[in-house]
């Protein structure tokens, strides 16, 4: 039996109940959208804002996304490229290069990646050193200050030691990588790695490649904060900018590396589904 015809005006009440739905739909996917992209600095682009918004329970193709986007006059931030701070040490006794550009880990604290980079303020010239852990990319220390003082590499070096020990990590074995940099070179930093039974590894003179993955970060942190923010009028404000940014980066912001997961969340799901590992290494 043939289906009954469609009048005209059914085939018009239908077509416009379809356009309300999708306007309607492309509204709440454009709200979602919006709020993905301020709430991470401003900095998705169109693949991270589509991860959030899965990982959120709102389904929407990553086609229309970056149809929205574009429309909504949103994009993504490009990466800063700049120079190295960190002035080189004497020749004398200088520690081997145990990375040799292998920035691999098959654990947390395995490997650390040390180096400083600057921002120019209203005040003057600030100076901020992070020390990455290459397995979960989570910045484990970090300090900032207004000098290339020594203490401003130790300060972020002890930061990151007495939050993996108050966790009960045992840092034993563990290899701490910088640049050939005078601050890195310094008595007091490489006592404090020895105390800790950690081990030294410094990259080659004046090659950037030799200390990549923190350098990366350094970029990454210049363009989605200092960029992205400033300007600054001074230390002060952003030191406060600096602990926002770096909660955000190691607790929310999706990494294309770690499977579009947080760096913690990527930690703490390693530690349950390797739970041998995970007693080791705090034991």
């Amino acid at each position: 039996m043939a289906p009954p015809k469609k009048y005209p005006d059914e085939l018009r009440e239908r077509a416009t109940r379809m356009a309300v739905e999708a306007r309607r739909d492309s509204a709440y996917a454009t709200g979602a959208i919006k709020r993905v992209h301020e709430d991470n600095y401003g900095v998705y682009g169109a693949r991270k804002v589509w991860r959030q918004l899965n990982r959120d329970g709102v389904d929407v193709a990553r086609c229309t996304a970056e149809r929205l986007m574009r429309k909504n006059g949103l994009r993504g931030l490009p990466r800063d490229r700049s120079p190295r701070t960190t002035r080189p040490a004497a020749e004398t006794g200088r520690p081997a290069d145990l990375v040799d550009r292998d920035f691999t880990a098959t654990r947390v604290n395995e490997l650390w990646v040390a180096d400083i980079t600057y921002v120019r303020t209203a005040a003057g010239w600030v100076y901020a050193a992070f020390v990455l852990d290459v397995f979960s990319r989570v910045i484990v220390g970090w300090q900032v200050a207004t000098s290339l003082y020594t203490d401003l590499a130790l300060d972020a070096l002890q930061m990151a030691i007495r939050r993996r020990q108050a966790a009960g990590a045992d840092l034993a074995g563990l290899v701490h990588h910088s640049n050939c940099g005078v601050q890195y070179r310094a008595v007091r930093h490489t006592q404090r790695l020895a105390e800790a039974d950690a081990v030294t590894s410094v990259g080659g003179k004046g090659d950037s490649y030799d200390n990549a993955m923190v350098e990366a970060f350094n970029s990454l942190c210049k363009a989605e904060l200092v960029h992205n923010k400033g300007p600054w009028r001074g230390i002060d404000d952003l030191e406060i900018a600096t602990v926002e940014y770096i909660d955000w980066y190691n607790n929310r912001r999706l990494h294309g590396e770690l499977g579009h997961l947080p760096p913690a969340e990527y930690e703490a799901l390693h530690a349950m589904t390797h739970p041998v590992t995970a007693t080791l290494e705090t034991n």
